[in-house]
């Protein structure tokens, strides 16, 4: 199979392991600047191209979308399965995880259990919010957020009218969510291929004094054994969303675990250390399968 791989750097820990774990399986795969591709939309034969030539065909594409490209990665996804390439994540699913309180809203419909979260415009509004979470300490977040990048904790409701006045007055679409104080900052990262949670890890944040477990901000992380509920949780979240592959981010709490994120993109290696579980050829191998059975239901129809 030729396997393309939307990603912004070859030289990305999780873009060169993917590369490796389709190679091994005996695969083509080619690393694609996402910012590089342009699209020719017309109805009649909608194409990319990449770097002055036009994108050759590909059986598969696995998107490797950061967030801060989201809205045009997404259109290259989309324009891919036009051309009818099998993405691992789809447009409307990556669109879908991206957008934090869409995905909350999705999650919470199908009963999924949730933080209790707030939403609001109004600067009016602030205090019954506060009240609606639980009151302090709580947690705000930005809805573009990453990596733990805008998720304060804040402890007192003086210090929390003045940071959600702060984020609304500079227009900034924030989240208002309960501090579940029982998880000691950490959480459980579970990775999903498919039908399957392939690995998982506990994330715990470095000191007392900070809760974002995020590797990113200076956690460590551990394999984790995770328990039937959590597993089938994290599948499910990754079910409602749309995604093939995915990590979903829970903490445990006194009422059982809640799910505080679903990323369409998550990173390879943290977990792949932590666990030393081929994670990458987890995906390959979930593609492999996906294709064959394409294969034969095209075969039957």
């Amino acid at each position: 199979m030729k396997i393309a791989i939307l990603s912004r750097s070859r030289d990305l820990y999780s873009t060169k392991r993917l590369v490796e774990a389709a190679k091994n399986h005996g695969h083509v795969a080619d690393v694609i600047d996402t910012l590089r591709c342009y699209m020719n939309i017309t109805s009649a034969q909608p194409t990319i191209h990449y770097k002055g030539a036009e994108l050759k065909h590909y059986d598969a594409v696995i998107p490797r979308v950061g967030s801060s490209v989201t809205f045009y990665g997404a259109a290259v996804v989309r324009q891919l399965e036009m051309m009818n390439v099998f993405c691992v994540n789809g447009s409307v699913a990556i669109t879908r995880a991206r957008d934090k309180l869409r995905s909350l809203q999705l999650l919470s419909k199908r009963g999924i259990g949730l933080p209790t979260t707030g939403f609001a415009h109004s600067i009016d509004e602030i205090q019954d919010l506060i009240k609606m979470v639980g009151g302090v300490p709580l947690v705000i977040k930005f809805l573009e957020g990453t990596q733990g990048i805008g998720v304060v904790l804040v402890e007192t409701a003086k210090a929390a009218r003045s940071v959600m006045e702060a984020f609304l007055g500079l227009k900034v679409n924030i989240l208002v969510q309960e501090y579940i104080k029982e998880a000691n900052g950490a959480d459980i990262r579970c990775f999903v291929v498919g039908d399957n949670v392939v690995a998982a890890m506990k994330r715990q944040s470095n000191s007392p004094e900070e809760f974002r477990s995020n590797l990113h901000r200076g956690g460590a992380a551990s394999a984790a054994e995770i328990t039937e509920e959590e597993r089938t949780m994290a599948i499910r979240a990754a079910h409602i969303m749309g995604l093939n592959v995915a990590g979903v981010d829970i903490v445990r709490s006194n009422r059982g675990p809640l799910i505080i994120e679903v990323n369409a993109s998550p990173g390879l290696e943290g977990i792949e250390k932590a666990t030393k579980i081929d994670v990458a050829s987890s995906i390959i191998e979930f593609i492999e399968q996906s294709i064959e059975h394409d294969k034969h239901r095209g075969g039957k129809g």
